[in-house]
C-alpha cells in the first residue's frame, strides 16, 4: 500500500496555536491509510451531530499509539489545539489535564490543585471557549472507569487507545488489526533502508505475523547489523523452536517474543550492559523513564548497575544501542527513556523469579535517590511529576526498604499538596492496605500514612471519616512512637484540624495548647513546624472568642515566619498575614484590618498570582473589613469578584466557595439588594450541613444571616423560628457565652422587637449584651451593637430612664467609630436597628 501525500491532508501554512506533548512522528509509518480515513471522517460526522470519543483498541504492538500519532501529526491543520494525555493510570491523567490550563487563560495548578485545575480544564473545552477546535488524545486507557469523568464533550474531538475491549460499550471504536501484507512489505522496505525482494520481505512479514512491533524491532536489528532476510529467518526459527519448547511467554504472540529473543541475544553479545540496563527498564512503567534517574543514582548500591550508572560514557553507549535496535524509544529533547509495554513484559518473563525480585527493588532504591526531599516545595514538583508514572507500575508497596517508604509518603505528600488528592487517596490507601500486610498495622510506617490519610480525607472534605482516621492513628502514635515523637506531634495538628472541621473548638484548642507547650521546650521553638502549631493556636482562640490572644499569636507567628529562612512558604507567609488581618477586624480594629489585608492581598497577587487559593481568601477576608469600616462599594465588588473565581476553580460546593457567596450575600444585604442576597445565602446555607454537618457552628451561624434577610423581607416569623433553632443549636456545640450563640442572640432580639414583643426583647437584650461585656469587653463592637438595640427595645417597653441612660453611654463610646464612619455607629445615632452577622472563617 503507497503512502498518502501529507500535502494530501493538511495544509501547511496553518498549524495548532498549541501543540503539546504529542510524541514525534515515526518516521518509518506505512500504510494505515483507510483507517485513516475512516477515523477522519468518523470523527467528522460525529461532530456535526453530538460528539463522542473514538477508541482505538486492538491487540498489543498492532500499532494502536501511532496510528493516533500520525493521525495527529497528519490532521493537525483541522486543529488549533492538539493534547496528548498518558492515561494507562489514573494519576497521571488529571495533571496531564490540568497542565493545560495556562494555555486556556485558567489558573495554574500551583493556584488551585490538580484535581479542580482538571475539572476546569474539561468544563472550558467543553465551552468551545477560547477553542472549538481541539484534539485530546488519551492514550493507552486501559479501564474506562479510571478515565471517562475526564473526557470532554463538546465541540472539539477525542482519541482514546486501548488494548480494552470495553470501550465498545462507551464509545464508538475503531478495530486496529496487524498490518496487511501489502503494508508490512512497504514497511519493512522502508526500515531497512536497501533494496529488498518484496519476496524476501514477504517472507520476514509472515514468520512475525504482520505484527508492526516484530517488524520494527526486525528491520531495526537487520539495519544495524547488515543481517540478511534468510540470516534473521534463520535466527527467527532458532527462538522459535526454543521459545515453543520451554513454553515461554504465555499469552504472547510467538512472532514477537521470538523477534524480541533474537535482538536481545545479538546484543548480548555485542553490549551486555545495554541488556542490563534494558532489563531494568522492564521494571518501570510504561511511561517515559527520567534520564535523571540513572544520573541521580549513580551513588545508589543497585548491583547490576552500580558499575555502568558511575561510567556516563558506557551508561550513554548503553542507551544508543537500545535505541539502535528498536529496544527503547530515547527522546534527547524531553531526556527520556520510554520501553514498549510488551517488550517490558517480556523482558520480565524472562528473568527468575529471584532476579524480577532484586531488579525491582534496585529500581526502587533508584526512585528514590532521584526524587526531591521536599514534596511541599512547588519548585521541585517537577520531579515529582516525572516519577508519578512508575510508582505503581514498579511494585513500590511491595517494598519494605526505608529509603522506598520514604519516597512512597513523599509522592503522597507531593499529590496532596498540588491538589490531587483523588490520586493522593488511591495511592496511600493502597500503601496501607499492603504495608499492614507486610509490617503489621502497628508498624510505624502504617502509622504514618494513616497520618498523611486523615489529611488528604480533610482536602476531600470528608471530614467525619478523617475525624476516626486521626483518632484512631493519634492513639497509637502516643502508644508506639511515643507523645513527643515529631510523627506524633504532626499527627496530633491533623487531629486538632479535624476536631475545628467538627465543630469542637475547644477541644482543639486544648490539643494544639498542649503541642505548642511541648515545641516550646524541644530543642527548636523556633522550627517552622513550632510556628505551624502557633498558627493553628491563633485560630483556635478566634475560634473561641478569643480575640485579643489571637490577634498577639498570629502577629507573633507572621513575625517569626516573616524572618524564617527555612520551611516557611509564600503561601505560608500569605495564610498568616492574612490571618493577622482577620483577627484585627474581629477585634473591632477595621480601618487597620483593611490597611493590612490590602497589603497581604497585594503580597498575593504579586508572589502567588490573582486566583492563588490563598489570594482569594485574602481578598474575601479584605471584603469583610471593608463592609465592616464602610467601604460598601469597594467591598461588593471585591466579593463578586471573589465569589465568581471561587466558583470557578473549586465549584459552589467547597467550603471556601460557599464562605465567599457568604461574603457577597451580606455585602448585598448591607447595600440594600434584600432578594439577590436572600436568593444567594439560601443556596449556601444549604450547603452547609452536608459538608460540615447539621449540628456544626457553621451551620448554624449561617442560618442566623439567613434569618436577617427573611426579618427584613417582612417575614419576621420565619427568622424568629430560624434563630431560635440556631441559637439552640449554638448553644448545644459551643455555650450559651459563645460569640456565635451571643450573635445569633442580638439577632433574635430584632426579631422580638419586629414582632411587638418588647418586654421580650428587652430582657434577651440585657442579658446578651452582659455577657458580651464579660467575654469582649464594653467597647467590642458585638458589645456596642446589642447595647444600641437594646436602647431601643427598653425605650419601646416604657423603660425611657434606663433607655436614655444606656444609648448616651452606647454613643460615647461610639464617638471615635461615627467620626470615620464606621456604619454600625451611623445606624445607632439615626436610630436604626444594627444586625450581627456571620462570616465563617477557614478552618
Amino acid at each position: 500500500m503507497v503512502e498518502l501525500s501529507h500535502a494530501a491532508h493538511t495544509v501547511p501554512e496553518r498549524q495548532p496555536e498549541i501543540w503539546e506533548k504529542v510524541p514525534p512522528r515515526n518516521r518509518n509509518f506505512t500504510g494505515r491509510d483507510d483507517l485513516l480515513l475512516k477515523l477522519r471522517q468518523g470523527i467528522s460526522t460525529v461532530t456535526a451531530v453530538v460528539p463522542q470519543p473514538q477508541a482505538l483498541q486492538g491487540w498489543g504492538g498492532v500499532g494502536k499509539t501511532h496510528l493516533a500519532i500520525e493521525y495527529a501529526h497528519r490532521y493537525r491543520s483541522h486543529y488549533d489545539l492538539v493534547w496528548w494525555i498518558p492515561a494507562d493510570q489514573r494519576v497521571l491523567v488529571p495533571s496531564a489535564l490540568a497542565a493545560m490550563a495556562p494555555h486556556l487563560g485558567l489558573p495554574p495548578v500551583s493556584a488551585t490543585g490538580v484535581e479542580e485545575a482538571a475539572d476546569a480544564v474539561r468544563r472550558t473545552l467543553q465551552s468551545g471557549d477560547p477553542y472549538r477546535r481541539w484534539l485530546l488524545i488519551f492514550d493507552n486507557a486501559e479501564e474506562p472507569g479510571q478515565v471517562e469523568e475526564f473526557i470532554p464533550r463538546g465541540p472539539g474531538h477525542v482519541l482514546i487507545t486501548s488494548r480494552n475491549p470495553k470501550w465498545e460499550d462507551h464509545f464508538e471504536t475503531l478495530q486496529v488489526d496487524v498490518f496487511t501484507r501489502e503494508e508490512s512489505v512497504a514497511f519493512l522496505k522502508k526500515r531497512l533502508r536497501r533494496e529488498v525482494p518484496d519476496e524476501d520481505a514477504s517472507r520476514l512479514a509472515e514468520q512475525l505475523g504482520d505484527l508492526p512491533l516484530a517488524l520494527e524491532q526486525a528491520g531495526a536489528l537487520q539495519y544495524e547489523t547488515g543481517m540478511s532476510v534468510d540470516e534473521y529467518l534463520e535466527q527467527l526459527e532458532e527462538q522459535a523452536s526454543r521459545l515453543l519448547g520451554a513454553n515461554r511467554a504465555p499469552g504472547y504472540p510467538l512472532s514477537m517474543t521470538a523477534a524480541w529473543k533474537v535482538s536481545v541475544s545479538l546484543l548480548q553479545d555485542r553490549l551486555p550492559e545495554a541488556i542490563t540496563v534494558l532489563r531494568c527498564c522492564a521494571f518501570f512503567g510504561p511511561e517515559p523513564i527520567p534520564r535523571d534517574v540513572f544520573r541521580k543514582g549513580n551513588k545508589a548500591v543497585v548491583p547490576r548497575l552500580s558499575a555502568i550508572l558511575s561510567d556516563p560514557i558506557l551508561l550513554a553507549t548503553a542507551l544508543s544501542e537500545l535505541r539502535r535496535f528498536a529496544l527503547a524509544r530515547i527522546e534527547p529533547a524531553t531526556r527520556t527513556i520510554q520501553v514498549h509495554r510488551l517488550v517490558q513484559a517480556l523482558l520480565r518473563d524472562d528473568l527468575p523469579e529471584k532476579d524480577q525480585r532484586e531488579i525491582r527493588h534496585e529500581v526502587h532504591v533508584l526512585l528514590a535517590g532521584s526524587a526531591p526531599n521536599d514534596p511541599d516545595d512547588t519548585d521541585r514538583w517537577r520531579g515529582f511529576e516525572e516519577l508519578v508514572a512508575h510508582v505503581a507500575p514498579s511494585g513500590l508497596e511491595e517494598c519494605t526498604d526505608p529509603r522506598a517508604r520514604s519516597f512512597a509518603m513523599r509522592m503522597v505528600r507531593y499529590l496532596y499538596r498540588s491538589g490531587n488528592y483523588q490520586s493522593a487517596h488511591s495511592f496511600i490507601t493502597s500503601f496501607i492496605g499492603r504495608w499492614t500486610e507486610i509490617s503489621g498495622p502497628d508498624h510505624p510506617d502504617v502509622l504514618v500514612a494513616h497520618r498523611h490519610l486523615g489529611n488528604i480525607l480533610r482536602g476531600l472534605g470528608q471530614y467525619a471519616t478523617a475525624y476516626e482516621v486521626d483518632h484512631e492513628t493519634l492513639d497509637k502514635m502516643k502508644e508506639i512512637l511515643g507523645p513527643e515523637h515529631a510523627e506524633t506531634l504532626s499527627t496530633i495538628n491533623g487531629y486538632a484540624a479535624s476536631l475545628r472541621a467538627r465543630g469542637d473548638f475547644l477541644a482543639a484548642r486544648t490539643l494544639d495548647q498542649e503541642s505548642q507547650v511541648t515545641y516550646l521546650n524541644g530543642p527548636d521553638p523556633a522550627s517552622a513546624a513550632a510556628l505551624r502549631v502557633a498558627y493553628n493556636l491563633a485560630l483556635d482562640y478566634a475560634l473561641t472568642s478569643d480575640y485579643a490572644e489571637a490577634r498577639r499569636l498570629h502577629q507573633e507567628t507572621y513575625l517569626a515566619q516573616s524572618d524564617a529562612t527555612d520551611g516557611v512558604s509564600k503561601g505560608t507567609l500569605l495564610l498568616s498575614w492574612n490571618s493577622l488581618a482577620r483577627a484585627v477586624r474581629l477585634c473591632g480594629d477595621y480601618t487597620e484590618a483593611c490597611d493590612l489585608g490590602e497589603e497581604a492581598y497585594a503580597y498575593g497577587v504579586q508572589e502567588l498570582t490573582l486566583d492563588h487559593h490563598y489570594t482569594l481568601l485574602a481578598a474575601k477576608d479584605l471584603s469583610i473589613a471593608k463592609r465592616r469600616a464602610g467601604e460598601l462599594s469597594e467591598a461588593l465588588e471585591l466579593a463578586h469578584d471573589t465569589h465568581t473565581r471561587f466558583q470557578r476553580l473549586f465549584g459552589d460546593g467547597h467550603p471556601d466557595t460557599m464562605a465567599a457567596a457568604i461574603n457577597l450575600s451580606n455585602a448585598l444585604r448591607a447595600a440594600g439588594n434584600l432578594d439577590e442576597a436572600f436568593a444567594i445565602a439560601e443556596k449556601a446555607v444549604a450547603r452547609y450541613p452536608a459538608v460540615y454537618g447539621p449540628d456544626h457552628p457553621y451551620t448554624n451561624a449561617c442560618v442566623g444571616n439567613l434569618a436577617i434577610l427573611h426579618r427584613l423581607r417582612g417575614d419576621v416569623t420565619t427568622a424568629r423560628a430560624l434563630n431560635e433553632k440556631a441559637r439552640a443549636g449554638l448553644i448545644a456545640k459551643v455555650s450559651r457565652d459563645h460569640h456565635y450563640s451571643l450573635s445569633c442572640a442580638v439577632s433574635l432580639q430584632s426579631d422580638l422587637a419586629a414582632l411587638g414583643e418588647s418586654d421580650e426583647a428587652s430582657r434577651l437584650g440585657e442579658d446578651t449584651l452582659g455577657r458580651l461585656r464579660s467575654l469582649l469587653g464594653e467597647n467590642h463592637f458585638l458589645s456596642l451593637a446589642c447595647a444600641g438595640n437594646l436602647a431601643l427595645d427598653l425605650r419601646a417597653a416604657g423603660a425611657e430612664k434606663e433607655a436614655e441612660i444606656l444609648y448616651a453611654d452606647t454613643m460615647r463610646r461610639y464617638e471615635r467609630p461615627l467620626e470615620i464612619g464606621h456604619p454600625d455607629a451611623r445606624d445607632a445615632s439615626e436610630g436604626r436597628r444594627i444586625d450581627c452577622d456571620f462570616d465563617p472563617p477557614p478552618i
